[in-house]
């Protein structure tokens, strides 16, 4: 049975469980944020992207937008990731183009294959990161990865991602009844929320996000995952929809949102794949897996984070898609996301202007 009819079916019995664990939880929170914890206070500004809850919510294309910005405006940005997964060759890791995915976590490379201006700094112990990127980097902005639980950290902007079904009835259900992390109480600490969603949904999720998030005051911006292109594994080759033209193609990914994916393949290809192969989250690829690929004949699209992983092996028609972050309708705003990062980069005596205009 799938886990999640499980879980509803044994809520009367998960919810005390569920209670527990969000008390353990703000407790742990208010004794690292009390005034004199030990936790890093970074000495330039820190912006946190994370999320509630549980599962896909679209974390990884926010920092790599985020890292965007920051090239674009001549700011150095270091990203403190836990590198999910990854068993790093030493602490803190600074993540090279020459790294495994075992040793620096899938994410992590793929934000340093994207990013090589910006620097992706790889340790549980993100304190100790921190500390060690400010004498070594000499940052002008921290990216906390995956850190609104993370409150070891100090942050000076909380981005919080949601999923639809975080503001219906999966609302503030906490592990193990539920996805979330922590109580929706714990909310009111968030500078703005961020929920993925292609427009032409909106209208009909916009209802919702303002019954359940209005009453925080906080600005909500919602954003939808474009295609640019297709990019051979090892990132050597781009290729656009229509060199695919008339010919089946297969979807494989190990990502949280499988149907988001499928989805946004579609989008850009014009048409359904024949075949879709979906892996767990964060899935190590091995030969096995190349040969079932491989068995398919035909070419297969995969996202970025899944190229990471599937470039080590023997692979031959094998397609990332190359994605990012394009922002649209907002509440409680009257700046679009950019603009109003802006405003808050500015607030924090950093440079915002692009970097073409400042030389001018």
């Amino acid at each position: 049975m799938n886990p999640l009819r499980w879980q509803q079916r044994l809520r009367p019995v998960l919810t005390p469980v569920s209670r527990l664990y969000e008390r353990l939880m703000a407790a742990r929170r208010a004794k690292w944020e009390a005034a004199d914890s030990p936790a890093f206070r970074p000495s330039r500004p820190c912006v946190s992207v994370g999320n509630i809850a549980w599962g896909g919510t679209g974390k990884t294309p926010v920092v790599d937008w985020l890292l965007g910005w920051s090239e674009a405006r001549g700011l150095r940005a270091v990203v403190l990731s836990r590198g999910y997964k990854a068993a790093p060759p030493e602490l803190p890791l600074r993540v090279q183009t020459s790294h495994t995915p075992g040793e620096a976590g899938d994410e992590p490379l793929m934000l340093a294959l994207e990013h090589p201006e910006s620097a992706i700094v790889v340790d549980p112990d993100r304190g100790r990161a921190g500390r060690w990127a400010e004498e070594e980097l000499l940052p002008d902005l921290f990216v906390l990865d995956d850190g609104f639980q993370h409150v070891k950290v100090r942050r000076d902007l909380d981005i919080v991602l949601l999923r639809p079904d975080d503001l219906g009835d999966e609302w503030g259900r906490v592990i193990p009844a539920g996805a979330w992390r922590e109580g929706p109480e714990t909310l009111n600490r968030t500078d703005a929320f961020m929920i993925k969603c292609p427009p032409e949904t909106w209208e009909a999720l916009r209802p919702a996000c303002e019954r359940r998030l209005a009453g925080f005051g906080r600005p909500l911006f919602t954003f939808a995952l474009r295609p640019v292109c297709l990019r051979s594994l090892r990132g050597n080759e781009r290729r656009e929809a229509g060199d695919f033209a008339g010919r089946p193609y297969a979807v494989v990914g190990g990502v949280g949102d499988p149907a988001q994916v499928v989805r946004t393949v579609t989008a850009f290809m014009g048409c359904q794949p024949a075949e879709t192969v979906a892996f767990p989250d964060h899935h190590a690829y091995g030969a096995g897996d190349a040969a079932r690929l491989e068995r398919l004949g035909m070419p297969v699209i995969c996202t970025c984070k899944d190229a990471v992983k599937l470039r080590e092996l023997p692979l031959s028609d094998v397609w990332a898609l190359r994605v990012e972050a394009a922002f649209g309708p907002k509440l409680w705003s009257e700046a679009a996301f950019p603009d109003w990062l802006d405003a808050w980069a500015k607030g924090k005596g950093l440079a915002v202007a692009p970097v073409a205009a400042r030389r001018q």
